[in-house]
């Protein structure tokens, strides 16, 4: 992996390109059992949203807008739970995924082609802004942050999903996640990994509570996500093995609250 700080590349064409061939080598075929779900799960090891103390919380009547939707399957299970969802997503070849699902589901919502840091929508038109590792992984965060601010009204709350720190710190650049650090905190941001089109983004704690005070937020929760005793390592995604994660957080939710004043 290299770390790099300035953007001179586009990753939002780049993460198109990855996201394209990810959807066409696995995920359109993972769609129906993804859409199949009634209730959220979290991350590579499905963890029941109950689990984690509901970091969504009750969303029945909200409008929701998910950034960096994929397949939008989180967003359909949201409408099965009363939501009003929006998914906002750059790769044309996941949203035709997700069109197709709505055809077969009949669970209607819109989609919009756009990616997480430049979002087509009106200032102040959503309570929630949700992202499970789409615009908070694959989205330049100096951009996606202030979007979803601007969507958001006064008191909406944003809940996002990414690698924890630690993760990453412990991530080689092929293979697992081992059990010692391997890489840098300080500088964290922009992350190309060996053999892949795609650019990730990742921030320390630190620098992602001052950019999230910056653009208005408040930081609710820190939530850290653990496998569970029954996990077993993601059949896609298995960068990480379930003994690792049952011992350290591979990942970690945010909630955080718009400011009313």
């Amino acid at each position: 992996m290299s770390a790099t700080g300035g953007g001179q590349r586009d990753s939002i064409a780049r993460n198109v390109e990855q996201w394209t061939k990810n959807n066409r080598e696995a995920l359109d075929a993972r769609a129906s059992g993804s859409w199949a779900r009634t209730e959220p799960t979290w991350g590579i090891f499905g963890i029941r949203e109950a689990d984690l103390g509901s970091p969504l919380g009750d969303v029945r009547g909200l409008d929701v807008v998910e950034l960096g939707c994929g397949t939008a399957y989180f967003s359909a299970i949201l409408a099965k739970l009363g939501a009003r969802p929006v998914g906002v997503d750059p790769t044309p070849a996941q949203l035709a995924t997700a069109r197709r699902m709505q055809e077969e589901t009949g669970i209607r919502f819109a989609l919009v082609e756009a990616p997480g840091e430049r979002v087509p929508l009106p200032d102040a038109s959503f309570d929630l802004a949700l992202s499970e590792y789409g615009a908070s992984l694959w989205a330049d965060p100096t951009q996606w942050v202030p979007e979803a601010a601007r969507l958001l009204r006064p008191g909406g709350r944003l809940v996002f999903m990414t690698n924890s720190v630690l993760a990453l710190l412990c991530s080689p650049d092929e293979g697992d996640v081992g059990e010692r650090l391997v890489r840098p905190q300080n500088g964290m941001y922009r992350y190309e990994w060996p053999g892949e089109v795609g650019v990730e983004y990742h921030l320390s704690h630190g620098d992602w509570i001052d950019l999230l005070h910056e653009h208005g937020f408040e930081v609710e929760r820190l939530i850290d996500v653990y496998a569970r005793p029954e996990s077993t390592r993601h059949e896609y995604y298995g960068y990480v093995s379930a003994d690792w994660a049952r011992r350290w957080p591979a990942e970690e939710i945010w909630t955080a609250r718009k400011r009313t004043g």
